[in-house]
């Protein structure tokens, strides 16, 4: 899997999920190998920040609606 950080900034929160549940389904199942391990890993790092990014951004457009 190749995901660097542009195309990562890229994908929706819900499309962020489905690519970590792939990588986890992967890196459980054994499907991939210890160095592709290490890489959807890391992979699947930058993901939850970019998830937690997205997140961030819809918390704080909520607090400016609500004050």
């Amino acid at each position: 899997m190749a995901l660097d950080q542009e195309k990562i900034n890229e994908l929706s929160f819900e499309d962020s999920i489905e690519k970590l549940r792939e990588i986890v389904s992967d890196i459980e199942t054994g499907k991939v190998g210890l160095e592709e391990s290490l890489s959807q890993y890391e992979a699947g790092m930058s993901l939850i920040k970019h998830c937690r990014e997205i997140l961030q951004k819809c918390e704080d457009k909520v607090d400016k609606l609500t004050d």
